[in-house]
């Protein structure tokens, strides 16, 4: 039985190969597309119309593409109604933290730099595989999120921590908010900025680094829970 389909677009055949031969190998249905546009075609194909009618759980997608780029296909998953919660993995040989953070900012919600370890990349895999579980079957009460031993009631804006409430300020709260809605997902500091930023007050990278100090403090001898990815910014362990 397949651990999930996956969809994998990139250009390189060696890569591809590679990646497909790996993925392979570990239970994974692989579908390999080395065309941006051709993907995206794919994408908005009915099911019943594609030569395989399984839906894909994960898209792996190179960073630099022919006919549409790797960004851009970010940003129309995210925007096209069946693809929206869908898990992505960019790919990419622009390892610099601007290109890292337009990635991830286009919607993606991991990345590895090429030349890669594929034990690293398999990890990826799994971790966002489980992230899609654990969103899929967290019920039909939204107002609840809950993640290891925090629990986020959204309808009375409380969180508790086994079992006791803590103290939060409003962009703490925010924030908490945020990363268990996506648990797994490394949120840049522009994204967490747009997520709390409220009315006239000016919220700043540096603020959000206050602020994540302040909740972690506050999260006792869980603030590990919350990780710092370097020059990029935050993500909530989604295997606690």
């Amino acid at each position: 039985m397949s651990k999930g389909h996956i969809l994998v677009v990139e250009d390189e055949k060696d890569i591809s190969d590679l990646i497909k031969l790996q993925l392979s190998s570990n239970g994974y249905k692989v579908t390999v597309i080395d065309n941006g546009s051709e993907a995206i075609e794919l994408v908005q194909t009915h099911p019943s119309q594609r030569t395989d009618t399984t839906p894909i759980d994960l898209f792996v997608l190179d960073r630099m593409l022919p006919g549409i780029n790797g960004q851009d296909i970010c940003k129309f998953l995210r925007v096209f109604k069946h693809t929206k919660q869908s898990p992505i993995l960019m790919v990419t040989a622009l390892s610099s933290t601007e290109h890292i953070v337009e990635g991830l900012d286009a919607g993606a919600d991991d990345y590895i730099t090429k030349p890669f370890d594929i034990s690293i990349l398999l990890a990826r895999v799994r971790s966002l595989l489980r992230r899609s579980d654990l969103l899929s079957s967290q019920g039909p009460n939204e107002d609840i999120l809950s993640l290891g031993p925090v629990t986020l009631d959204k309808d009375q804006c409380k969180v508790s921590l086994k079992g006791s409430p803590i103290d939060l300020t409003l962009s703490e709260y925010k924030l908490m908010v945020a990363f268990l809605q996506q648990p797994g997902k490394v949120l840049t500091r522009n994204q967490l900025v747009e997520f709390i930023q409220d009315g006239p007050v000016h919220v700043t990278d540096r603020t959000i680094d206050t602020h994540i100090f302040g909740l972690r403090k506050k999260l006792n001898e869980y603030s590990d829970m919350i990780e710092t990815i370097r020059g990029i910014g935050y993500r909530v362990k989604n295997d606690l």
